[in-house]
């Protein structure tokens, strides 16, 4: 077994996410030294499933039956084994001591239907990543495998979350409540100051509506898979929420860093540019999005579904600062020829603010909430999830403060001291971006 494939396949164990519910997929002609199927966060009544059948060898290729098989790795694990490996580059993982050996193809039923269906129990709470090992090189192999991973509840109904990840259908609903909650305030406000009231106004109602909708579902998809290990349908209607969220989510950061329909009502070329180049990537994202959740490291372009999702996700968030870059310098600019210092500066000011909002909220979603996921033990999955929403939750209550609809005359009720104050502030640097 070669060395590269090997090493791939554990790095991606060790930050693959946890999905537990059944899976039935087909394997054909892969030749792959290893197939990481999916990992999961095992308790002390843990089980897993595993039905394979047609299986079937090429044709030119009459592999020892043993050398071919499925196993369970460990996360203490992980390092022995890959010592073994840089020690030896033809040592084939099914000889490790370190793993939890399920069966080989030496158990399966004779041909024609060479098939093979069993159970495992998990006594040893940990977690898992499964595997299978191809350890004839040149060999590729054709087959259906279904999978089952499970806890047992104190009822002894089954749990297909991992152990991680069975609070996450609470946690949903209730920001759910918490953002249904949010919007009713936010009509009211709009209600109670219709003068003020921008077109802006109304697409940032629709994004808490849709990041509602948006956690309901999600809700729904994790409870029905935690219970049956199926989303029975609910998985598509949160890939639906979730694309238009994502879109009106940047879309509405755009157009707020523009100062779209509140301080003019038009966009230019080049901030039409930017929106023109985010929603056309966020599709592209939200399809590497689907392919990624539901499917899994089973399959041979999984890698590269990832890689996309992350280089379109980084274009993204790069693009949606320039526009309140340019707002601020457009507002600084102007501020030395209008005569309106404070004016200038207060909307300056929130500009700036602004600024920082979005790169502290990017920041925290993309860098920190991947370091929870990465260093967090196997139990605690669900705290990134909970870092991840709430930040978001602190985000969309800043912004929409930050932008609520307001009188404009109370803030511009200025004497001529501090118009003179304002002049002084304006000349400083700290506007520059």
């Amino acid at each position: 077994m070669t060395k590269t494939p090997f090493l791939l396949f554990l790095l991606f164990s060790l930050v693959s996410l946890a999905a537990g519910e059944i899976k039935t997929l087909t394997i054909a002609s892969d030749s792959r030294p290893m197939i990481l199927f999916e990992k999961f966060g095992f308790t002390h009544s843990g089980h897993v499933t595993i039905s394979v059948q047609k299986v079937s060898v090429g044709l030119n290729s009459n592999p020892e039956p043993s050398r071919l098989g499925f196993f369970l790795l460990s996360e203490e694990s992980l390092l022995q084994v890959l010592m073994e490996i840089q020690q030896n580059n033809q040592f084939c993982v099914l000889d490790s001591h370190y793993v939890t050996h399920l069966f080989t193809f030496r158990e399966l039923s004779p041909p024609p239907s060479s098939s093979f269906n069993h159970s495992y129990p998990v006594t040893a709470p940990n977690e898992y990543s499964l595997f299978f090992a191809n350890c004839a090189p040149g060999t590729s192999i054709t087959m259906d495998v279904r999978t089952e991973v499970y806890n047992l509840d104190r009822d002894g109904s089954r749990d297909y979350l991992s152990a991680g990840r069975t609070q996450l259908p609470s946690l949903f609903f209730l920001f759910s409540l918490v953002y249904l909650a949010f919007l009713g305030f936010w009509i009211y406000n709009l209600y109670t100051n219709k003068r003020s009231v921008h077109r802006i106004h109304f697409l940032m109602g629709g994004l808490l509506l849709m990041k509602a909708l948006n956690l309901i579902c999600a809700a729904e998809d994790k409870h029905y898979v935690k219970v049956t290990g199926t989303p029975h349908g609910w998985d598509v209607l949160f890939y639906i929420f979730q694309f238009i969220r994502v879109v009106l989510l940047f879309t509405v950061i755009i157009l707020i860093g523009t100062g779209w329909s509140f301080l003019k009502p038009f966009l230019q070329e080049k901030e039409k540019k930017v929106l023109m180049i985010v929603i056309p990537l966020q599709v592209i994202a939200n399809l590497a999005s689907v392919v990624i959740g539901e499917t899994g490291p089973f399959i041979k372009d999984w890698v590269t579904w990832n890689q996309i999702f992350l280089l379109v996700d980084i274009i993204c968030c790069c693009a949606i600062i320039f526009p309140i870059v340019w707002s601020i310098r457009s507002l600084r600019e102007t501020s030395k020829t209008d005569g309106k210092a404070a004016r200038n500066l207060s909307k300056l000011t929130l500009f700036r603010q602004f600024y920082i909002v979005v790169i502290g909220y990017l920041y925290f979603t993309r860098i920190v909430v991947f370091a929870l996921k990465t260093i967090a033990a196997y139990k605690y999955q669900w705290v990134s999830n909970a870092a991840e929403e709430i930040a978001s939750l602190a985000f969309y209550i800043v912004m929409f403060y930050m932008f609520r609809p307001v009188e404009k005359n109370e803030y511009f009720v200025l004497d001529e001291e501090e118009e003179e104050a304002a002049e002084l502030a304006l000349r400083d640097e700290e506007f520059e971006l």
